[in-house]
């Protein structure tokens, strides 16, 4: 850090080389020389606080700058009008160079090595060595000043467009990733959920057969089981064809909007509350959630018909807590020791590492997912 403040100074130290010897060479002859030499130092080191450095300087710390600067330069001015001058030209150097375009800054380089030039003539009655020294010195501040904010902004542009690169190839990468799910998506379309759809019509037309040849109620029944589960089987195989088709994996929102859709298709009373610091949970733990929630609301409705259903997410250390309760109890939902439904909810917990329990509960019926996550 020190060396680039050394670097960055360079051109005020240079002028601050050059002026001095051109004051000796002027044969000014005052008793004040170690004064003027002090103010024309104060005059490059307030400029420390109108230089970009490694940490930003607090608006304090530049209007002292500032104030020093300016009081030097006057001080200076009424001592030797050489030095007022050069504290004038090192200014109008140093704003040209930061708030200026580098093609600006050229026209203004040329013109303050002009000025620089031409002012010790008017001055000092034509001394042709203090003229070219100062114009020379005020020149090699711009350039070098210039060179370096031309360095600084090549860099800004390198990192531009390097960070340009990298949010295409994620875009790319996005985009592949995009295609394949959709690819997916109309595999499982294609294959899986047309072979459902047709075993349930097959299935359909076998019970319509069996009624209408008076076959046994057990008979029957077993069609109709076959029928509904490959009924649910092709609802959640589209319901998994429209998650692969998203760009986002489900969140308390997406739940919330299933306590809503079950509010509105029950006209049961449903609640949902959100505790903790809601935050991004991984597609199979979000997945599980959302799934659990859904297929708890849909027992609820089939075996607790009007009763009020609250659900909660709870965003712990470490883990997330859904529970899904309705009011009045109940029997257990046909199926409790390995029903469909929550075979399959226990079997979505168990591949993610986490833990359900669904049972009765002093108020009602309830169902408890715990994910790792």
């Amino acid at each position: 850090m020190a060396l680039l403040t050394l670097l960055r100074l360079a051109p005020s130290l240079l002028v601050l080389g050059t002026t001095w010897p051109l004051l000796r060479i002027a044969e000014f002859r005052f008793a004040n020389q170690g004064v003027a030499m002090a103010l024309m130092v104060l005059v490059v080191l307030s400029n420390l606080t109108l230089v970009p450095l490694p940490v930003r300087a607090p608006a304090l710390l530049s209007s002292v700058g500032l104030l020093v600067f300016v009081g030097s330069g006057a001080l200076l001015w009424m001592i030797t009008p050489v030095g007022g001058t050069v504290a004038v030209l090192f200014w109008a150097a140093r704003v040209a160079v930061r708030y200026q375009q580098p093609r600006v800054v050229g026209l203004v380089a040329v013109g303050i090595a002009i000025v620089g030039a031409g002012l010790p003539f008017l001055v000092f009655d034509n001394q042709p060595v203090l003229a070219a020294g100062m114009g020379a010195s005020v020149l090699v501040l711009v350039l070098a000043a210039t060179n370096r904010r031309a360095r600084e902004e090549q860099l800004e542009q390198a990192e531009v467009s390097l960070a340009r690169k990298q949010t295409a190839i994620e875009e790319h990468t996005r985009a592949a990733a995009l295609a394949e799910r959709a690819r997916i998506a109309r595999e499982v379309h294609d294959v899986l959920a047309h072979s459902l759809a047709g075993l349930s019509l097959n299935l359909q037309g076998a019970r319509l057969m069996l009624v209408r040849d008076g076959a046994s109620q057990e008979a029957v029944d077993q069609v109709t089981r076959a029928q509904k589960l490959a009924a649910d089987g092709l609802a959640e195989a589209r319901r998994a064809v429209a998650a692969l088709r998203e760009d986002t994996v489900p969140d308390e929102r997406a739940i919330a909007d299933l306590v809503t859709a079950f509010r509105l298709e029950s006209g049961a009373a449903a609640e949902f509350a959100v505790h903790g610091t809601p935050r991004a949970l991984p597609a199979e733990a979000a997945t599980a959630l959302y799934r659990t929630a859904q297929e708890a609301l849909t027992n609820a409705r089939k075996h607790a018909p009007g009763a009020p259903v609250r659900a909660e997410l709870d965003y712990q250390d470490g883990r997330t807590v859904l529970t899904v309760a309705d009011r009045p109890g109940r029997p257990a939902p046909t199926g409790t020791k390995g029903g469909y439904g929550l075979l399959g909810m226990r079997e979505r917990a168990e591949l993610i590492g986490g833990q359900l329990w669904t049972g009765p509960k002093e108020d009602g019926w309830e169902v408890r997912l715990v994910v790792p996550a």
